[in-house]
């Protein structure tokens, strides 16, 4: 793969309130990467994620991202009212997106449900519609908290091969995960 390096984080470290997250921990990824954060719940696996997606800022050391990104957080940014239709053409207006909803909603396997409020899909549906947004506009870096959560074998299966599509397009992963992943790594951050 390429030498592209996409983002890096140099020494970086968070505190919540009295106790140390992590310290001194980098994470990098270049074109065709998948980088797995890996950490038990209250380490701060999603705070350092938060860091490299510029939600949050580093309490020690720097990051430099040359590329664009998108996030996808583990509370799928969906609101109760939406539909998976409505939330796509939502982010799709804001983006300026030209794509075809219908066939994100049908590769999303959403179809059915694509006209029914997110308060009443099940967590799969709910994680499915978020994913959906990765196909709205082309961005080098996604970082992905627990994308593979609620999602059946199916979904899994289907992330997966739109993960491996990212990475041999010349993109790179950075996800948060606390179990097994159906891809295969080319590093890990522990922490």
């Amino acid at each position: 793969m390429s030498d592209t390096r996409l983002i890096h984080g140099q020494s970086l470290g968070a505190v919540r309130g009295e106790r140390v997250l992590f310290r001194d921990v980098s994470v990098e990824a270049k074109a065709g990467d998948l980088v797995l954060l890996r950490g038990a719940n209250g380490t701060g696996i999603t705070t350092l994620l938060r860091q490299l997606a510029g939600l949050s800022p580093p309490q020690a050391g720097e990051i430099e991202r040359s590329a664009s990104h998108h996030w996808i957080g583990h509370t799928n940014g969906l609101k109760a009212h939406e539909t998976p239709r409505t939330h796509l053409q939502h982010w799709a207006k804001v983006w300026g997106s030209e794509a075809d909803i219908d066939d994100i909603l049908k590769r999303t396997s959403l179809r059915r449900p694509a006209d029914v409020p997110s308060r009443m899909l099940s967590a799969g549906q709910k994680r499915r519609t978020a994913l959906g947004r990765l196909k709205l506009v082309s961005r080098k870096l996604w970082l992905l908290d627990e994308p593979f959560n609620a999602l059946d074998t199916d979904g899994q299966a289907y992330l997966a091969e739109m993960i491996e599509a990212h990475r041999a397009d010349g993109g790179a992963v950075i996800a948060a995960l606390h179990g097994a992943a159906p891809v295969k790594a080319s590093s890990e951050v522990a922490l």
